[in-house]
């Protein structure tokens, strides 16, 4: 109960920066997508300078996916691994994590993952190649 408030007290803190279409938010829905993708769908990996590069193609900052992967690892593990980043982030991150987890329920987790397949193209791989 305690999450889902503090979920939706975030996403209504979020809502000013999703609305500017932020490259930021989309890079960290992507971030978000690979990293489930990585533990929801079987045989799936991330390699991060994958990651890396698609953030320099964005035209991103330098640190960028760094910051985003310990913003993920924080809130999904309720502090105990990553870092609290800034506010902002961490709202792109819960609006992210919401969207995500809706998409997986309303589609199910096997077509969620073949969907990923196309979606995620370059980002994700087969583990072991």
């Amino acid at each position: 109960m305690r999450t889902g408030f503090l979920m939706t007290a975030l996403l209504l803190l979020a809502a000013p920066a999703q609305a500017a279409d932020h490259p930021r938010s989309t890079y960290v829905t992507l971030v978000l997508q690979a990293f489930a993708a990585k533990v929801e769908c079987p045989g799936k990996d991330v390699v991060y300078q994958d990651l890396v590069q698609k953030a320099e193609q964005m035209h991103l900052p330098d640190g960028t996916t760094e910051k985003v992967r310990k913003a993920i690892a924080w809130m999904h593990t309720g502090g105990k691994m990553g870092e609290k980043q800034d506010d902002d982030l961490m709202a792109e991150v819960a609006v992210a994590t919401q969207a995500t987890d809706l998409n997986q329920r309303r589609l199910g987790m096997p077509s969620w993952c073949e969907a990923q397949k196309t979606n995620l193209a370059g980002l994700i791989r087969s583990k072991g190649g």
